[in-house]
């Protein structure tokens, strides 16, 4: 996914639909800039509700496993961070990549594994949903 990715109103609308059916609050609320995890208080069950809801809609399938591969980048885990799974330099520099609102300087303390997932915004799966479907119709 790179930067400059336009989301598109009609594939946000259907990520504001599944998210909030998924988690139970209003649309209106899933805005783009909200972290599933952080802002919205999603749990990683709740995710595979959101996938599912979201292919339901739209007929597009996005799996876990695209959205790790996504954040990673394919690149290695030991390459991606240290021993104790803190994303070293190779790691944030592609998650700046991938995500356009993630800022390093903004860190406050060592970003670990676990809490890559927890970056991961509403607008982010909708530009990965307009990637997919703009593949799918070429």
């Amino acid at each position: 996914m790179s930067a400059s990715v336009t989301l598109q109103p009609n594939a946000l609308v259907a990520v504001q639909t599944a998210v909030a059916d998924a988690l139970g609050i209003d649309a209106e609320e899933a805005v783009a800039e909200a972290t599933l995890f952080g802002d919205l208080g999603a749990e990683s069950i709740d995710l595979l509700d959101v996938l599912f809801r979201l292919e339901r809609i739209t007929g597009v399938k996005i799996a876990v496993a695209d959205i790790a591969g996504l954040l990673q980048g394919g690149i290695p885990d030991e390459e991606f961070g240290d021993e104790n799974e803190v994303v070293n330099d190779t790691g944030l520099t592609h998650l700046e990549k991938v995500l356009p609102q993630f800022d390093r300087s903004q860190l406050t303390e060592p970003l670990t594994a676990d809490g890559v997932l927890g970056l991961f915004t509403v607008g982010n799966l909708t530009s990965l949903l307009t990637e997919r479907t703009s593949a799918a119709a070429a």
